[in-house]
């Protein structure tokens, strides 16, 4: 009698769920960045210091 090996199946949202996870984190790593970006190279609008 020939040994099969029985690998149980799993859904596909367990195998894709890791890159899922990666996918995420680096989307709000990317946004993050560019809000740090746009805060940095915002306009301020100068203030003048008042004459007491």
């Amino acid at each position: 009698m020939a040994y099969e090996q029985h690998k149980p199946t799993r859904p596909w949202i367990q195998d894709a769920l890791p890159m899922l996870v990666v996918i995420l984190i680096a989307a709000h790593v990317l946004a993050m960045v560019y809000w740090i970006y746009r805060l940095a190279t915002q306009k301020q609008p100068q203030r003048r210091r008042k004459a007491h």
